[in-house]
This record gives structure tokens, C-alpha cells and sequence, in this order.
């Protein structure tokens, strides 16, 4: 029994081995996209990952050098798509200028995009923060807020983003729609890129990456030894055990995300970053069929456009695109926020996705039943131990080179060392998903 017990721990931990290459190679073959000409940075001897501004990711930053005869980014002189970017908001008084003031920063034409922020039911005076900022009219900005409290609600609403997306989507003018958050700060060139690949890829559902980081502070702030700091100077302290924790989850999920997306292998992304057509969200019929799920305004809506225009969905990798976001600062918040995620997971009609996440899931189940085991023989305690040598091996190279994508790189010396700890909130939040229930934006969601 022994024996049996044993091949069948290591016969699943394979399989788990498998699929982490599997994304590694993938991750590694998403051409980086360059307006007129897409390169695989793997495959042209350039370390393209490298942080920005390093000589590593020199090729790929404006407008430094043309290394290997590439092109550095130029978007489109005169630019045709209309974009309107949607930024659902709930309670977000106290950061959503910042996410205001970004957009303002953007190389897009202004005359091109619209931005509309989609007041669900706040109680801090969200709304009334963003007319002041609209009334102040100082940036230039084609900016409006909804009021989605004064717009009536089918009966038994509990989607109540997906509902204020569905109105946005029916206010916007744009033939390109850009869903973020209010907590985003985004780099200046982030619509032209997002607006060049959807021109030149003829995309109907773009998936972009999106990184955690500490919110810049603004021009002229000061630190507390009375310096100032420059626009956009990102917030310079001490990372703490949950900001290093969740960015390491997050990238590993980012790296998931662009190399499912990539080789169709399930549908994956982020709606903090996202783009399609609105053509394609009518064309679908927005989220009917999903209206009844809270979460999934971004997963379960790609899916639906992959089917109906399977070779139309992309993953964008450029570093202009990226999207960053605040990292939560409480575990209660970083918790709920992960269950919240997880909850949706039964509910893919992409059978796929649940089959590698029931894998990921099994093999961090696996771990706990090698420590309780321990108890009772050593031998679980060594293979233990074994496995989770390997596991940090074989996820390490993955997840590194996501990392560099990210600028992000220099965290990865705390990826050994919190193994045992994403082993243990795996477990815990994919239950909780499955069976328990969570807050977000002071609403409670019970499965």
C-alpha cells in the first residue's frame, strides 16, 4: 500500500511538472508586440524581459537603442479607433483621482477616447468625487460618471458589476471598449498599444497583463525627510509579507494567463486590463447565460467571445501594456478578494481551465496529506520534503521569466522561502471558493 500510495503521489506530481512546462514554453513563445513587426524575444537572442530602463529590456524601451534592427514602438500617426474605457467603481473615493489623473497622462488623442466611470452604489460620495474632478475640467479628459443607483435593476440582481459593465458598454460611444479598476495607474502609451494591436490584429477580445505595485505618487509630493519626489516615483518602502506574497501569486497567475491565451489552451485573464469589441460583446449577447454568476464579468465573458470568434482572442505582451494595481494591504481584504476569484471556478463552461485548476489544486491538496501523514510515518515526511524541492524547482524558471516581464525580477528571492505558505492558502482558498462565502465592496456573496 505503501508503495501504491507512493506512485500515485508521484504520478500526479508528473502530470502537475507537465503542465508547468507546458506553460513555460508557452509563456516564452508569445511573440512581443511591436507595431508592424511581432518578435519572440527567445528566438532573437534578446533578453526582452529585463526591467525597464536595464540593458536587458533596452530593446523593447523607447525610445533607447534598435537593437537587432528592431523598431522601437511607434504607434499609428492619426489614429481611427474610438475607445471607451470603463472603470466600474465602488467606493473608491479615497484613490480613483489617481486612476483619473493617469488616464489624463495618456499619448492617446483625446479627441479619440472617452472614459466613464460606473458609480455602482456607493456610500462614500465616489460619484460626487468624480463630477468634481469632470466639473474641474482641467486635464482635457471626455469624462462622465454613471450613476448606476439612478438606472433600475432587474429583479434579483446579485451581478451587480456585470449589470454596471452591461450599461456602460450601452452609454459608450467607442467601437473599442477598455474595461480597468478604479485602484489602476496605467504608462502613457497603454491605449495606443492596446489601439495598435487591436487595428493590425483585427482582435475581437484582447487579454493584457497587469502587475501589482505600489501606487507613484504624485508630482511634487513629500517624503518624510522632506524630499521631493518626481511624477510618477513609485511609492519607496519596505515591501511587506503580504505585498511580496500576493505579487509572487499574481505574477505566476499573469504568466498562466498570457500562455493559456496564447496557445488556446483555456480561456484566462484579468479585469483590470482587458479590451474587445463592442461589436463582439452585442454579438454575444453581453452576459446573458452568466448574469446570474457575481463574479466572472471578465473570464466567463472571454469565453463566450472565443466561441464565437475562436481566432480572434490574444494576449497582448507588450510592457507599455501593462496595467498596474494597488496590492491589497490586509489579509482579510487579500483573502476575500482570492475566494472571490475562486468562487467562480465550478461555473466555466470552458472545461478545460477547471481540469488544470483541479490539477493545481489536487497537488497542493497532496502536500497537506504528506504533512498530516508524517505524523504517522516518516517516509511521508521525506517525500515531503522531496516533492517540495522539486515543485520549487520545477515552477522556479516559470515563473522568473514572468517576473522579468514585469520589472519585477528581485522578488524572486523570497519564492523558495513562501512554498509552504502558497501551498497552505491554495488549499484554503479554493475551499472557501467551492463552499464558503465572502465580502467585496460590503457586499456578502454565499455560495
Amino acid at each position: 500500500m505503501l508503495l501504491f500510495l507512493t506512485a500515485v503521489a508521484c504520478l500526479l506530481f508528473v502530470a502537475y511538472a507537465v503542465l508547468i512546462f507546458f506553460y513555460q514554453q508557452r509563456w516564452a513563445a508569445i511573440p512581443y508586440f511591436v507595431p508592424g513587426r511581432d518578435f519572440v524575444p527567445e528566438r532573437t537572442g534578446l533578453a526582452a524581459d529585463g526591467p525597464p530602463g536595464s540593458q536587458a529590456g533596452a530593446a523593447l524601451d523607447e525610445p533607447t537603442g534598435n537593437r537587432a534592427g528592431l523598431a522601437p514602438f511607434a504607434p499609428p500617426a492619426s489614429p481611427a479607433t474610438r475607445i471607451s474605457v470603463l472603470i466600474p467603481a465602488r467606493n473608491e473615493a479615497a484613490g480613483i483621482l489617481d486612476c483619473l489623473r493617469s488616464l489624463a497622462l495618456q499619448t492617446y488623442p483625446k479627441d479619440r477616447f472617452e472614459v466613464i466611470v460606473l458609480d455602482d452604489h456607493s456610500t462614500d460620495g465616489t460619484a460626487a468625487v468624480v463630477e468634481s474632478f469632470v466639473a474641474a475640467g482641467a486635464t482635457g479628459l471626455a469624462l462622465r460618471c454613471l450613476r448606476i443607483a439612478e438606472v433600475p435593476l432587474p429583479s434579483g440582481l446579485t451581478a451587480y458589476k456585470k449589470f454596471a459593465i452591461e450599461t456602460g458598454v450601452g452609454a459608450a460611444s467607442g467601437e473599442l471598449v477598455v474595461t480597468t479598476d478604479a485602484d489602476c495607474f496605467f504608462d502613457p502609451q497603454w491605449l495606443s498599444t492596446l489601439a495598435a494591436f487591436y487595428s493590425e490584429k483585427g482582435a475581437k477580445f484582447i487579454a493584457a497583463p497587469v502587475r501589482i505595485e505600489p501606487a507613484p505618487r504624485p508630482a511634487g509630493h513629500t517624503t518624510p525627510e522632506n524630499t521631493t519626489q518626481p511624477a510618477g516615483h513609485a511609492t519607496s518602502r519596505t515591501p511587506s509579507l503580504l505585498g511580496i506574497f500576493q505579487t509572487l501569486d499574481f505574477i505566476t497567475l499573469q504568466g498562466i494567463t498570457g500562455a493559456a491565451v496564447h496557445s488556446n489552451f483555456h480561456s484566462m485573464c484579468n479585469g483590470a486590463n482587458l479590451a474587445y469589441a463592442r461589436e463582439a460583446f452585442y454579438a454575444v449577447e453581453g452576459f446573458k447565460g452568466i448574469d446570474h454568476i457575481p463574479s466572472g464579468d471578465d473570464m466567463l465573458l472571454m469565453h463566450k467571445i472565443y466561441l464565437r470568434y475562436p481566432g480572434k482572442v490574444f494576449f497582448l505582451r507588450n510592457r507599455h501594456a501593462i496595467v498596474s494595481t494597488s496590492p491589497m494591504t490586509r489579509w482579510k481584504g487579500f483573502i476575500n478578494q482570492r475566494v472571490r476569484w475562486a468562487s467562480k471556478a465550478d461555473t466555466y463552461e470552458d472545461r478545460r481551465i477547471f481540469w488544470a485548476l483541479l490539477l493545481v489544486y489536487l497537488v497542493n491538496v497532496l502536500f497537506i496529506a504528506l504533512a498530516a501523514g508524517a505524523f504517522f510515518n516518516y517516509w511521508w515526511l521525506w517525500l515531503l520534503l522531496v516533492l517540495l524541492v522539486v515543485k520549487t524547482i520545477v515552477e522556479y524558471p516559470f515563473v522568473r521569466s514572468v517576473a522579468s516581464f514585469f520589472g519585477q525580477q528581485p522578488l524572486m528571492v523570497y519564492f523558495p522561502l513562501l512554498q509552504p505558505m502558497h501551498i497552505v492558502y491554495t488549499v484554503f482558498v479554493g475551499w472557501l471558493g467551492k463552499f464558503g462565502s465572502y465580502s467585496w465592496k460590503d457586499r456578502t456573496i454565499k455560495k
